[in-house]
């Protein structure tokens, strides 16, 4: 898989027929490696090790409802009083970051209110803090330590 703008992380892959997979520890089964997967798997990695989220706090492809109809979140956060606290979007490394993604993840957060965004293809990382008082957010220069 594709190098990403991020430390490099050991993982269980395995081919199953035509596909490889890859272990994901947070829902305790091999999925599909697709990139956006490699990606998914690798932001996850860099919230466990280097920012020192609990991983009993992270949860992966949580449903929501937006305009009645179902969507899936990529990374949810919760603080230490199981409020949602930080909302990872992943994009493929090829997938360019563009107002689109901020617009899919600022929907998303409408059912979710967390402090932190994060948009991420790998390669390019964005987080904002959100400042709800005054509707506005703020980038940071890189994801909070937990």
């Amino acid at each position: 898989m594709q190098l990403l703008n991020l430390p490099q992380y050991k993982f269980r892959l395995r081919q199953n027929g035509t596909q490889k997979e890859i272990f994901d520890v947070f829902r305790k089964k091999y999925v599909v490696l697709t990139p956006e997967e490699w990606v998914r798997q690798n932001i996850l990695q860099f919230l466990v090790n280097e920012r020192n989220y609990p991983a009993s706090l992270i949860a992966v492809e949580i449903g929501l409802k937006y305009n009645s109809l179902q969507k899936r979140a990529d990374i949810l956060v919760y603080d230490k009083q199981g409020k949602p606290f930080l909302l990872v979007e992943c994009k493929a490394p090829e997938v360019k970051i563009t107002q689109d993604a901020f617009d899919q993840v600022a929907r998303y957060n409408m059912a979710f209110e967390v402090k932190y965004l994060v948009i991420t293809n790998g390669i390019n990382h964005f987080c904002c803090v959100m400042e709800y008082e005054n509707s506005s957010f703020k980038y940071l220069e890189t994801v909070p330590f937990f």
